[in-house]
């Protein structure tokens, strides 16, 4: 029988933490939302939500590290807090798992019906296919054994913690599944498609030129 432990990192992150636990509870053997210092109820939603809290320091590296070596399970599902997944992704995460060392993504897709967010979608799909590059806000799944095989998250890590792992894994060990991780399109509508889009660029342009992630995360914020 296969097992999945979900882990969820959070800071502050109470506006869609709730639906995002419930849209794994119902299959997940394990809920772990690891937090880095919330003020605004997170810790409070989680614990109410059934799942298991642990506190850390604040950063996702740091985070996903500590929670993927608290995790009692196998198999691991890393998903971010204001992503939640479609009905289907349980089934698509077996199917993934019964494949052996193989690790998993899925579709990426905003909360918003606008023309943008159908464009953003796109590019992503697009990149997804071409280069294998996936981000953390379209889930990870992926076994211990190929987790720890590529050295799993870097604790040190603020930003960009997920290309990271990525690059690691490897296109041709990463499969892109057929449903949707949905993630809030607050962000986006917040500081505009355009300004957010070339913000995103900016800052993986800088990391792959070799800017450490600290620096970048100061000019994210």
């Amino acid at each position: 029988m296969i097992k999945i432990s979900v882990i969820i990192p959070t800071l502050n992150a109470a506006e869609g933490l709730l639906r995002t636990i419930k849209s794994v509870k119902f299959a997940a053997d394990e809920v772990i939302v690891v937090d880095g210092g919330s003020t605004d109820g997170s810790v409070q939603i989680a614990k109410e939500a059934g799942a298991k809290v642990i506190k850390t320091g604040r950063g996702r590296g740091l985070q996903l590290s500590v929670g993927a070596r608290e995790a009692t399970n196998d198999h691991l599902l890393f998903l971010h807090a204001d992503t939640h997944l479609g009905p289907n992704w349980l089934e698509m995460a077996i199917n993934l798992f019964l494949k052996g060392q193989k690790a998993g993504v899925f579709k990426f897709a905003l909360e918003d019906q606008s023309f943008f967010a159908r464009s953003v979608e796109v590019f992503v799909s697009l990149r997804c296919r071409s280069l294998g590059w996936a981000w953390g806000d379209q889930g990870l799944l992926i076994n211990r054994k190929l987790y720890l095989a590529v050295g799993g998250f870097n604790p040190t890590m603020p930003l960009f913690e997920d290309v990271d792992i990525i690059r690691r894994i490897g296109k041709p060990r990463l499969e892109i599944l057929d449903e949707k991780a949905i993630t809030s399109a607050t962000r986006y509508l917040r500081g505009g498609y355009l300004w957010r889009s070339l913000k995103n660029l900016c800052c993986l342009i800088s990391y792959f030129l070799g800017v450490s992630p600290a620096s970048i995360l100061r000019f994210y914020n």
